[in-house]
Protein backbone atom coordinates (compact mmCIF):
# COMPACT_ATOMS: atom_id res chain seq x y z
CA UNK A 1 0.00 0.00 0.00
CA UNK A 2 2.97 2.10 -0.56
CA UNK A 3 2.11 3.53 -4.30
CA UNK A 4 1.43 6.90 -4.97
CA UNK A 5 -2.28 5.77 -5.90
CA UNK A 6 -2.96 4.79 -2.32
CA UNK A 7 -6.00 6.55 -0.63
CA UNK A 8 -6.97 6.25 2.65
CA UNK A 9 -10.65 6.37 3.65
CA UNK A 10 -12.02 7.08 6.77
CA UNK A 11 -14.21 4.47 8.50
CA UNK A 12 -15.72 4.33 12.62
CA UNK A 13 -15.02 0.58 12.83
CA UNK A 14 -11.47 0.80 11.35
CA UNK A 15 -10.05 -2.56 11.01
CA UNK A 16 -13.15 -4.10 12.74
CA UNK A 17 -14.52 -6.15 10.14
CA UNK A 18 -17.90 -7.31 11.88
CA UNK A 19 -18.23 -4.11 13.15
CA UNK A 20 -18.12 -2.09 9.75
CA UNK A 21 -21.09 -4.82 8.70
CA UNK A 22 -23.31 -3.93 11.59
CA UNK A 23 -22.57 -0.33 10.88
CA UNK A 24 -23.65 -0.80 7.38
CA UNK A 25 -26.87 -2.29 8.13
CA UNK A 26 -27.53 0.46 10.83
CA UNK A 27 -27.17 2.72 7.96
CA UNK A 28 -30.24 1.18 6.19
CA UNK A 29 -32.17 1.05 9.25
CA UNK A 30 -32.18 -2.54 10.23
CA UNK A 31 -30.86 -3.90 13.36
CA UNK A 32 -30.07 -7.64 13.29
CA UNK A 33 -26.45 -7.15 12.39
CA UNK A 34 -25.99 -5.20 15.22
CA UNK A 35 -27.69 -7.75 17.50
CA UNK A 36 -25.96 -10.53 16.40
CA UNK A 37 -22.58 -8.97 16.56
CA UNK A 38 -23.77 -7.70 20.06
CA UNK A 39 -24.41 -11.33 21.43
CA UNK A 40 -21.01 -12.55 20.16
CA UNK A 41 -18.86 -9.91 21.47
CA UNK A 42 -16.63 -10.76 23.98
CA UNK A 43 -14.55 -8.61 26.43
CA UNK A 44 -15.66 -5.50 27.75
CA UNK A 45 -13.00 -3.37 26.23
CA UNK A 46 -14.39 -4.66 22.54
CA UNK A 47 -17.80 -4.15 23.77
CA UNK A 48 -17.68 -0.62 25.12
CA UNK A 49 -16.16 0.31 21.78
CA UNK A 50 -18.42 -1.51 19.52
CA UNK A 51 -21.50 0.06 21.62
CA UNK A 52 -19.99 3.21 21.31
CA UNK A 53 -19.14 3.23 17.50
CA UNK A 54 -23.01 2.00 16.85
CA UNK A 55 -24.73 4.43 19.21
CA UNK A 56 -22.47 6.98 17.35
CA UNK A 57 -24.71 5.71 13.69
CA UNK A 58 -27.88 4.92 15.72
CA UNK A 59 -28.44 8.35 17.33
CA UNK A 60 -29.72 10.13 14.13
CA UNK A 61 -32.18 7.30 13.43
CA UNK A 62 -35.28 5.33 15.78
CA UNK A 63 -33.64 1.57 14.85
CA UNK A 64 -32.82 1.02 18.86
CA UNK A 65 -36.17 1.86 19.20
CA UNK A 66 -37.22 -0.66 16.88
CA UNK A 67 -35.07 -3.17 18.24
CA UNK A 68 -36.87 -2.95 21.63
CA UNK A 69 -40.12 -2.84 20.31
CA UNK A 70 -38.71 -6.07 19.11
CA UNK A 71 -37.26 -7.79 21.75
CA UNK A 72 -38.37 -5.58 24.75
CA UNK A 73 -36.26 -7.94 27.02
CA UNK A 74 -32.99 -7.83 25.15
CA UNK A 75 -30.20 -6.76 27.78
CA UNK A 76 -28.00 -5.41 24.69
CA UNK A 77 -30.77 -3.42 23.18
CA UNK A 78 -31.29 -1.43 26.70
CA UNK A 79 -27.81 -0.76 26.88
CA UNK A 80 -27.62 0.64 23.20
CA UNK A 81 -30.95 2.70 24.11
CA UNK A 82 -28.79 4.65 26.92
CA UNK A 83 -25.76 4.75 24.54
CA UNK A 84 -27.89 6.34 22.23
CA UNK A 85 -29.97 8.91 24.76
CA UNK A 86 -26.64 10.01 25.88
CA UNK A 87 -25.17 10.03 22.45
CA UNK A 88 -28.25 12.72 21.59
CA UNK A 89 -27.64 14.60 24.72
CA UNK A 90 -24.23 15.16 24.64
CA UNK A 91 -25.09 16.51 20.53
CA UNK A 92 -27.37 18.66 21.85
CA UNK A 93 -25.58 20.08 24.81
CA UNK A 94 -22.73 20.91 21.68
CA UNK A 95 -25.22 22.67 19.37
CA UNK A 96 -27.18 24.67 22.22
CA UNK A 97 -29.88 22.95 21.63
CA UNK A 98 -33.06 23.90 23.69
CA UNK A 99 -33.81 20.51 25.05
CA UNK A 100 -30.62 19.74 26.19
CA UNK A 101 -31.18 19.27 29.74
CA UNK A 102 -34.28 17.25 29.00
CA UNK A 103 -32.20 15.19 26.98
CA UNK A 104 -29.50 14.88 29.45
CA UNK A 105 -32.07 14.02 32.48
CA UNK A 106 -33.71 11.05 29.88
CA UNK A 107 -29.61 9.74 29.47
CA UNK A 108 -29.03 10.07 33.07
CA UNK A 109 -32.33 7.39 34.14
CA UNK A 110 -31.47 5.39 31.14
CA UNK A 111 -27.91 5.01 32.27
CA UNK A 112 -29.36 4.33 35.89
CA UNK A 113 -32.03 1.56 34.34
CA UNK A 114 -29.06 -0.19 32.31
CA UNK A 115 -26.78 0.13 35.14
CA UNK A 116 -29.39 -2.03 37.20
CA UNK A 117 -30.00 -3.88 34.39
CA UNK A 118 -26.65 -5.06 33.39
CA UNK A 119 -24.90 -4.69 36.86
CA UNK A 120 -21.43 -6.23 35.55
CA UNK A 121 -21.87 -4.02 32.22
CA UNK A 122 -18.87 -1.04 32.56
CA UNK A 123 -20.78 1.47 29.90
CA UNK A 124 -23.55 2.50 32.05
CA UNK A 125 -20.62 3.95 33.98
CA UNK A 126 -18.65 5.12 30.86
CA UNK A 127 -22.18 6.87 29.66
CA UNK A 128 -22.28 8.15 33.00
CA UNK A 129 -18.87 10.14 32.57
CA UNK A 130 -19.83 11.53 28.98
CA UNK A 131 -22.57 12.82 30.86
CA UNK A 132 -20.46 14.74 33.68
CA UNK A 133 -18.96 16.76 30.69
CA UNK A 134 -22.96 18.38 30.45
CA UNK A 135 -22.30 19.33 33.98
CA UNK A 136 -20.62 22.76 32.66
CA UNK A 137 -20.27 24.20 36.24
CA UNK A 138 -19.69 20.92 38.14
CA UNK A 139 -22.50 21.81 40.20
CA UNK A 140 -23.58 17.76 40.90
CA UNK A 141 -21.96 16.49 43.84
CA UNK A 142 -20.66 13.45 42.28
CA UNK A 143 -18.52 15.22 39.66
CA UNK A 144 -16.49 16.98 42.48
CA UNK A 145 -15.09 14.33 44.08
CA UNK A 146 -12.02 13.94 46.30
CA UNK A 147 -8.98 12.58 43.31
CA UNK A 148 -7.58 9.28 44.12
CA UNK A 149 -3.78 10.96 44.57
CA UNK A 150 -1.72 14.34 44.46
CA UNK A 151 -1.76 16.96 41.62
CA UNK A 152 -5.12 15.91 40.14
CA UNK A 153 -8.24 17.80 40.54
CA UNK A 154 -11.67 16.79 42.12
CA UNK A 155 -14.03 15.36 39.41
CA UNK A 156 -16.03 12.11 38.90
CA UNK A 157 -13.88 9.90 40.53
CA UNK A 158 -16.39 7.32 42.20
CA UNK A 159 -18.09 6.99 38.29
CA UNK A 160 -14.52 6.65 37.44
CA UNK A 161 -14.12 3.94 39.71
CA UNK A 162 -17.09 2.10 39.24
CA UNK A 163 -16.39 1.90 35.34
CA UNK A 164 -12.83 0.36 36.73
CA UNK A 165 -14.20 -2.30 39.02
CA UNK A 166 -15.95 -3.13 35.84
CA UNK A 167 -13.28 -3.10 33.13
CA UNK A 168 -10.10 -1.88 34.71
CA UNK A 169 -8.02 1.01 32.58
CA UNK A 170 -11.45 0.76 30.39
CA UNK A 171 -10.30 3.12 27.16
CA UNK A 172 -13.15 5.47 26.60
CA UNK A 173 -14.14 5.58 30.37
CA UNK A 174 -10.52 6.77 30.43
CA UNK A 175 -10.62 9.36 27.42
CA UNK A 176 -14.29 10.97 29.12
CA UNK A 177 -12.26 11.53 32.51
CA UNK A 178 -10.06 13.60 30.16
CA UNK A 179 -12.68 15.57 28.62
CA UNK A 180 -14.25 16.57 31.56
CA UNK A 181 -10.86 17.87 32.81
CA UNK A 182 -10.89 19.75 29.51
CA UNK A 183 -14.03 21.39 29.99
CA UNK A 184 -13.27 22.84 33.72
CA UNK A 185 -13.31 26.51 32.24
CA UNK A 186 -11.16 27.00 35.92
CA UNK A 187 -8.87 24.65 36.07
CA UNK A 188 -4.92 24.51 34.36
CA UNK A 189 -3.89 22.34 31.41
CA UNK A 190 -1.52 20.81 33.87
CA UNK A 191 -4.40 19.21 35.48
CA UNK A 192 -5.00 17.43 32.38
CA UNK A 193 -1.02 16.32 31.35
CA UNK A 194 -0.78 15.11 35.86
CA UNK A 195 -4.05 12.73 35.06
CA UNK A 196 -2.79 11.16 31.41
CA UNK A 197 0.57 10.28 33.61
CA UNK A 198 -1.21 9.19 36.44
CA UNK A 199 -3.54 7.20 34.48
CA UNK A 200 -0.60 5.49 32.17
CA UNK A 201 1.52 4.96 34.84
CA UNK A 202 -0.83 2.58 36.30
CA UNK A 203 -2.24 0.76 33.03
CA UNK A 204 -1.22 -2.61 32.45
CA UNK A 205 0.85 -3.56 29.24
CA UNK A 206 -1.38 -3.82 26.25
CA UNK A 207 -4.23 -1.69 27.60
CA UNK A 208 -4.92 1.59 24.90
CA UNK A 209 -4.82 4.12 28.23
CA UNK A 210 -0.78 4.36 27.34
CA UNK A 211 -1.78 6.18 24.10
CA UNK A 212 -3.51 8.78 26.74
CA UNK A 213 -1.04 11.24 26.70
CA UNK A 214 -0.39 11.49 22.53
CA UNK A 215 -4.01 13.20 23.07
CA UNK A 216 -3.08 15.50 25.79
CA UNK A 217 -0.23 16.66 23.93
CA UNK A 218 -2.17 17.24 20.68
CA UNK A 219 -4.63 19.18 22.58
CA UNK A 220 -1.75 21.30 23.75
CA UNK A 221 -0.43 21.57 20.30
CA UNK A 222 -3.66 22.75 19.15
CA UNK A 223 -4.61 25.47 21.75
CA UNK A 224 -1.11 26.88 21.20
CA UNK A 225 -1.14 26.99 17.40
CA UNK A 226 -0.56 31.38 17.94
CA UNK A 227 2.92 30.39 19.32
CA UNK A 228 3.99 29.19 15.09
CA UNK A 229 7.96 29.17 16.25
CA UNK A 230 7.11 26.63 18.92
CA UNK A 231 5.11 24.56 16.76
CA UNK A 232 7.67 22.03 15.67
CA UNK A 233 9.45 22.24 18.62
CA UNK A 234 6.72 20.81 20.37
CA UNK A 235 6.90 16.85 18.60
CA UNK A 236 10.92 16.43 19.21
CA UNK A 237 10.93 17.85 22.69
CA UNK A 238 12.65 14.78 24.80
CA UNK A 239 9.27 14.07 27.11
CA UNK A 240 7.39 14.17 23.46
CA UNK A 241 9.67 11.48 22.52
CA UNK A 242 9.25 9.62 25.56
CA UNK A 243 5.42 9.51 25.80
CA UNK A 244 5.36 8.08 21.57
CA UNK A 245 8.05 5.59 22.92
CA UNK A 246 6.74 4.63 25.80
CA UNK A 247 2.74 4.29 23.72
CA UNK A 248 4.81 2.10 21.03
CA UNK A 249 6.43 -0.19 23.72
CA UNK A 250 3.22 -0.67 26.00
CA UNK A 251 0.68 -0.59 24.07
CA UNK A 252 1.39 -1.32 19.87
CA UNK A 253 3.78 -3.80 20.78
CA UNK A 254 1.33 -6.21 22.91
CA UNK A 255 -2.39 -5.21 21.41
CA UNK A 256 -4.97 -6.56 19.41
CA UNK A 257 -4.03 -4.50 16.59
CA UNK A 258 -7.40 -6.00 14.56
CA UNK A 259 -9.79 -4.50 16.96
CA UNK A 260 -7.65 -1.45 17.93
CA UNK A 261 -9.27 2.37 17.78
CA UNK A 262 -8.05 3.88 14.64
CA UNK A 263 -7.79 7.26 16.57
CA UNK A 264 -4.91 5.68 18.97
CA UNK A 265 -3.16 4.40 15.48
CA UNK A 266 -3.35 7.21 14.21
CA UNK A 267 -2.42 9.39 17.28
CA UNK A 268 0.28 7.23 18.04
CA UNK A 269 1.89 7.54 13.92
CA UNK A 270 1.97 11.31 14.28
CA UNK A 271 3.52 11.02 17.42
CA UNK A 272 6.36 8.91 16.13
CA UNK A 273 5.97 10.74 13.12
CA UNK A 274 6.58 14.11 14.66
CA UNK A 275 9.27 13.02 17.14
CA UNK A 276 11.45 11.90 13.51
CA UNK A 277 10.99 8.19 14.93
CA UNK A 278 10.40 7.39 10.92
CA UNK A 279 11.31 3.71 11.30
CA UNK A 280 9.01 3.43 14.27
CA UNK A 281 6.53 4.96 12.62
CA UNK A 282 6.34 3.29 9.57
CA UNK A 283 5.29 -0.05 11.58
CA UNK A 284 2.26 1.81 12.70
CA UNK A 285 1.00 3.33 9.58
CA UNK A 286 1.23 -0.29 8.61
CA UNK A 287 -1.07 -1.02 11.09
CA UNK A 288 -3.12 2.31 10.43
CA UNK A 289 -3.40 0.80 6.65
CA UNK A 290 -5.99 2.89 5.05
CA UNK A 291 -8.17 3.38 7.89
CA UNK A 292 -7.19 7.25 8.75
CA UNK A 293 -8.74 9.60 11.02
CA UNK A 294 -8.90 13.54 10.21
CA UNK A 295 -7.42 13.84 13.86
CA UNK A 296 -4.67 14.63 14.49
CA UNK A 297 -3.50 15.41 11.51
CA UNK A 298 -5.83 18.16 11.13
CA UNK A 299 -4.16 20.57 13.44
CA UNK A 300 -1.19 20.25 11.68
CA UNK A 301 -2.60 22.35 8.41
CA UNK A 302 -3.61 26.17 8.30
CA UNK A 303 -7.18 25.28 8.52
CA UNK A 304 -8.23 22.37 10.42
CA UNK A 305 -11.61 22.05 8.86
CA UNK A 306 -9.68 21.50 5.78
CA UNK A 307 -10.05 18.05 5.29
CA UNK A 308 -8.11 17.85 2.14
CA UNK A 309 -5.20 19.68 3.75
CA UNK A 310 -5.38 17.04 6.55
CA UNK A 311 -5.21 14.29 4.53
CA UNK A 312 -2.17 15.52 2.73
CA UNK A 313 -0.21 15.57 5.81
CA UNK A 314 -1.37 12.09 6.91
CA UNK A 315 0.02 11.06 3.14
CA UNK A 316 3.20 13.11 3.22
CA UNK A 317 3.65 11.60 6.98
CA UNK A 318 2.93 7.94 5.82
CA UNK A 319 5.25 8.46 2.48
CA UNK A 320 8.10 9.62 4.38
CA UNK A 321 7.93 6.87 7.18
CA UNK A 322 7.59 4.47 4.87
CA UNK A 323 10.13 5.52 3.12
CA UNK A 324 12.92 5.09 6.25
CA UNK A 325 11.27 1.91 7.03
CA UNK A 326 11.74 0.00 3.87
Amino acid sequence: MAGSDFRPVYHPAGHDNELRVAVQDLRTGRWVAMAQLLERTGGWGLWTQRTQVLAAVAAGSDVVQAWRAEQPDSVAAAVMHTRVAVERAVRAHRAGHPRTRELWQEAWRACRDSADLAPADPVPWVCLLALALLDEEVLMDEHRLPPPGPMLPPGPWGILAEADQRDPHNREAYHRMLQFMYARASGPRSEAANFVQWAAGSAPTGSAVHVLPLYARVERYRRERGQERALDLHWVAEDAIRDATHALEAWFHHADLAHASPLDLNHLAHALWGALQFTEAARVFEAVGRYWTTLPWAYRTRDPADQALAEEVFLRARSRSLAAGT
